[in-house]
């Protein structure tokens, strides 16, 4: 920030003066609008120092200090919406700051980011191809322009752009470990066959035939419309689904032996060898979908045991095994913490991780049912907004005067009555 110097000593001591007595006489000077707006910079306050910037502007257009100051200030705007996770709002932001400086390809890049995580790809896309031609290829544009081929399924694209990346920085560790993995990938999707509907489009092996993989479509058209339905969110972006082999399955994704799908921005699942659309495929689907709009919510940011619960959830109303360690858990107070549960499953052996998934589907089923999906939807919306757990459910539940560990005991004394001695 640069703060301007058009004003003699004796005129700052009349501006000074007649600022203690009377502020509305200079209230078109632009330049007290700017220092006005650098003291609120430089106290955090972007929002109210972007205010004091648009008036200022709006009288001295042509001031270069004024016109800098200001794109700068719809930067760090732009940079606390992405951080409460307000994707669109951050990347208008930045394009009011790209529009001050067009030659500024750090406004841009902010830009392609912010449109990237808001899933407009192609908008996103552009923005980085406009950047590239005014600085050429940097690891930054490199590296987002490669995950938006990615998560449209143009993983060649992709790749060639992560190796770009790479010859600029060949010790960049994100860059090398993604196109490591994406390589795995596209030597297994590479002879994969394709379908979409208008929600999903599906890759599958060679040992998934056509109509099955066109069923398991419809399947996920239904779970769009359910799960939606519950939790009142309807992703507008076509999701990618993936049906592996168990070995291919095992290979590119890494997953320990008891996972039966997952969701990583694409749905993928180890189906090879099936024939039919057993309710245990189903209750899949509606798991690793649930697992989508969960993600679109919170943007990411929810403990494993909302985040499973909820899947299991929609995946029990398919098919609903028995809960066998739950029980035994119950019995003897052996529940898993649910900090221990805020984070991944992965490191579990099979039982813990078979109590893992009972213990989170058990207590999304009794929120449910003690406060009802409004409020469930809330805690997803307050995570979404970047709130810890214990805040968003604190107030998500404020009418309930209940907080995250509240939740909890309740929770344990419904457990005790319904399962314990």
């Amino acid at each position: 920030m640069q703060k301007t110097h058009y004003i003699s000593l004796s005129a700052l001591l009349i501006l000074f003066l007649t600022l203690l007595t009377s502020l509305p006489v200079c209230a078109n000077d632009p330049f007290v609008h700017n220092d006005y707006a650098l003291e609120l910079f430089n106290r955090g306050e972007y929002e109210k120092a972007l205010e004091q910037l648009q008036k200022a502007y709006s009288f001295f257009p042509y001031d270069e200090t004024l016109r800098k100051n200001l794109a700068v200030t719809y930067m760090y705007v732009g940079k606390r919406e992405m951080e409460a996770n307000r994707y669109m709002e951050a990347a208008d932001y930045f394009d009011h700051a790209r529009e001050l400086a067009p030659d500024n390809v750090v406004y841009g890049t902010m830009r392609g980011i912010a449109l990237y995580l808001a899933k407009n790809y192609d908008a996103a896309k552009y923005e980085f191809e406009r950047v590239r031609g005014i600085s050429g290829d940097t690891v930054d544009i490199l590296y987002y322009l490669g995950r938006v081929y990615y998560d449209t399924g143009e993983l060649t694209a992709a790749i060639e752009c992560w190796d770009k990346a790479l010859a600029l920085d060949p010790n960049n560790k994100a860059v090398r470990e993604i196109v490591e993995k994406v390589r795995r990938e596209a030597a297994v999707e590479s002879r994969m066959g394709k379908e979409h509907s208008s929600k999903f489009e599906i890759s599958y092996d060679a040992e998934v035939t056509s109509s099955l993989a066109g069923g398991i479509l419809d399947i996920l058209e239904s779970a769009y419309n359910r799960v939606g339905s519950d939790l009142d969110y309807f992703p507008t972006a076509r999701v990618p689904v993936i049906l592996y082999t168990k070995k291919d399955y095992r290979n590119v994704t890494e997953s320990p032996d008891w996972s039966g799908g997952l969701y990583d921005g694409k749905i993928r699942l180890p189906i090879g060898g099936a024939t039919e659309l057993t309710p245990q495929l189903r209750a899949i689907l509606f798991h690793e979908y649930a697992h989508v709009v969960i993600h679109e919510l919170t943007k990411g940011n929810v403990p494993t045991w909302l985040n499973e619960g909820l899947a299991e959830y929609e995946g029990r109303r398919e098919l609903n095994p028995p809960m066998a360690e739950l029980g035994k858990a119950a019995k003897h107070r052996g529940y898993l913490t649910f900090p221990a549960l805020e984070g991944s499953f992965g490191a579990f052996n099979n039982r813990q991780a078979a109590l893992a998934y009972q213990q989170s589907y058990s207590m999304v089923n009794y929120m449910i049912g003690a406060y009802g999906w409004y409020n469930v939807r809330e805690i997803l919306v307050n995570l979404g907004k970047g709130m810890p757990v214990d805040a968003a459910i604190k107030k998500a539940l404020n009418g309930f005067s209940l907080d995250y560990p509240g939740v909890v005991v309740e929770w344990q004394a419904y457990m005790q009555k319904e399962f314990g001695k």
